[in-house]
């Protein structure tokens, strides 16, 4: 049988913490920045933890289970 592949979106958007949580960027970053407050873009800066109804579909997409 052929190797799983992961996929390439996945790949590119999460990363595995030390403890094993998957890390995220924020949404609504890229464009349309002026109308936005200073305190919302900088909150989307930081990056966060996926969701725990989420992680599982992650995993399957990184190929971690």
């Amino acid at each position: 049988m052929p190797k799983m592949k992961t996929k390439s979106s996945a790949k590119k958007r999460f990363k595995l913490t030390g403890t094993g949580k998957i890390k995220r960027k924020h949404a609504f970053k890229s464009h349309i920045l002026t109308k936005k407050s200073k305190k919302r873009k900088l909150a989307l800066t930081h990056d966060t933890i996926v969701h725990k109804s989420d992680e599982e579909n992650v995993k399957l997409m990184l190929r971690l289970k």
